[in-house]
């Protein structure tokens, strides 16, 4: 066979290092987003466990209001972005479509749940978002090849099992703020003081 009619195996490997580690520039670079994303539900879940425990305010929910707000300004930074952004690698591509999934699963989810199920449903909510969560968190690590965002999914799944045992509803949420930090906050951190570090 002739080595020149493709890419011999080393070849292919090295590419697929150059994808990952293209990716991993990529996600440090505009990684601000995705720490924003940790800091509002960090923030919001904190802001709800205070109006529920503390104020018993019957409408607590209404704080994820705010969340759309961040979700526009994202559309407009991505699109923003990716006008810029000379290289799209395949790596990229399946990362945005990890994302993607997960959050029409997130609205899919809270819509049939509200749906299908009586009672107080809303006390089942916070660990299946927490092992939904963990989804994309791990898969994103997986792709990357990068660690904290690996043990971060392994982190919410964990957290979800935990949930089921805080039978007070109002204390679920400070799972949602600690999840935040050992699987978006933190990972993202070091993945940009990485970068940094790179580039310097």
């Amino acid at each position: 066979m002739d080595n020149n009619s493709g890419f011999n195996p080393q070849q292919s490997l090295q590419l697929i290092e150059s994808m990952i580690n293209r990716a991993k520039d990529n996600f440090a670079e505009g990684g601000f987003i995705y720490l924003v994303w940790g800091w509002t539900v960090f923030v919001l879940s904190l802001t709800q466990f205070i109006l529920l425990h503390f104020f018993q305010y019957p409408q607590h929910y209404m704080v994820w209001m705010f969340s759309w707000l961040i979700l526009i300004y994202q559309f407009v930074y991505l699109r923003k972005k990716r006008s810029q952004q000379k290289v799209h690698t395949y790596t990229d591509y399946i990362i945005s479509y990890v994302w993607i999934t997960f959050m029409i699963l997130i609205f899919l989810l809270g819509f049939l749940i509200g749906r299908l199920t009586t009672g107080e449903y809303y006390t089942h909510i916070n660990p299946i978002i927490l092992a939904l969560y963990g989804m994309p968190i791990f898969l994103t690590g997986i792709i990357m090849r990068f660690r904290p965002l690996i043990f971060g999914g392994i982190g919410c799944w964990m957290l979800s099992v935990l949930t089921t045992f805080i039978h007070t509803y109002d204390y679920q949420f400070l799972m949602i703020p600690l999840a935040m930090l050992i699987a978006w906050i933190i990972p993202g951190y070091m993945l940009r003081a990485k970068h940094k570090k790179q580039l310097s």
